[in-house]
């Protein structure tokens, strides 16, 4: 597997939040599906699904705030501010209700709309995530650092990135793949990639997962060292409709195990119950 280009267009949505890049494939009647990407990559990671997801839905991509082609502003962010663009996004297009799915940081975003703006959501596929990622303290040294150092920081970050994102396997076999996430990161803005750190040292929905009612698909990587399967277990219990998938993959599972994670998905979509 490669990381392909782009296959769809990607244009400037504008909206009442700002500016936000974002890539629209598939049949304008089928049903919608927002794909919401990890920190410090864009909506090109979902290059390897897009082709598959488009064949039966209308598949809106778009860079979070701070990342690629969309607005930075200044942060610090909040995970509320990340999720009020998915629904600014979502009116902009006129989508009154979506499937959402997300990775990492996206699957957090999603894990916000389904406590927070239920009613818009039709799924919910929370992958390589977890209601709580890591700590208040090391995101806001690593948020410190990267504003102290700029691109610097990012660079350094880019190149410790593949031990974090894939198995070591991996980033053998595939080192194309694995340079083009690379450079993505590297070229994140420093200010965009601090403020969404900022975002998830605040963020703890542990308590708010009760509330959500959405079915929901938990995908966990195996080997994912960020994320684990433990942490995809704790949320499935103490949501009503949710059930666990575990991929033979590190923290980028959409990228490491590209057809395992869209049939998972696709197959998840087909059950859930229609608009």
């Amino acid at each position: 597997m490669t990381h392909t280009a782009t296959p769809s267009p990607t244009r400037v949505l504008n909206t009442a939040r700002g500016t936000f890049r974002v890539a629209v494939a598939g049949d304008a009647a089928a049903p919608p599906l927002v794909l919401s990407n990890s920190l410090g990559t864009t909506l090109d990671m979902w290059a390897p699904q897009v082709g598959a997801f488009a064949q039966s839905h209308r598949v809106v991509r778009y860079d979070t705030r701070g990342h690629g082609g969309s607005v930075v502003t200044p942060g610090p962010y909040t995970i509320a501010d990340l999720g009020q663009d998915v629904l600014a996004i979502l009116d902009a297009l006129e989508v009154p209700k979506a499937a959402f799915c997300g990775v990492s940081m996206g699957g957090h975003i999603g894990l916000w709309l389904g406590v927070h703006a239920g009613e818009r959501l039709q799924a919910l596929a929370v992958c390589n995530s977890a209601a709580r990622i890591g700590t208040v303290q090391g995101w806001a040294e690593r948020a410190a650092a990267v504003r102290q150092s700029g691109g610097q920081s990012m660079q350094a970050l880019a190149d410790s990135a593949p031990g974090r994102w894939f198995t070591p396997d991996f980033v053998r076999a595939h080192p194309d793949t694995v340079r083009a996430i690379q450079a993505v990161l590297a070229a994140t803005s420093p200010e965009g990639y601090a403020a969404c750190c900022e975002a998830l040292a605040h963020s703890d929905l542990r308590a708010d997962l009760g509330h959500i009612t959405v079915p929901s698909l938990l995908i966990a990587g195996a080997f994912d060292p960020v994320t684990t399967v433990a942490d995809a277990h704790a949320m499935q219990a103490a949501m009503a409709h949710a059930h666990t998938e575990v991929l033979q993959a590190s923290h980028l599972s959409n990228l490491e195990a590209p057809q395992a994670f869209t049939s998972a998905v696709l197959q998840f979509l087909a059950g859930a119950p229609s608009a």
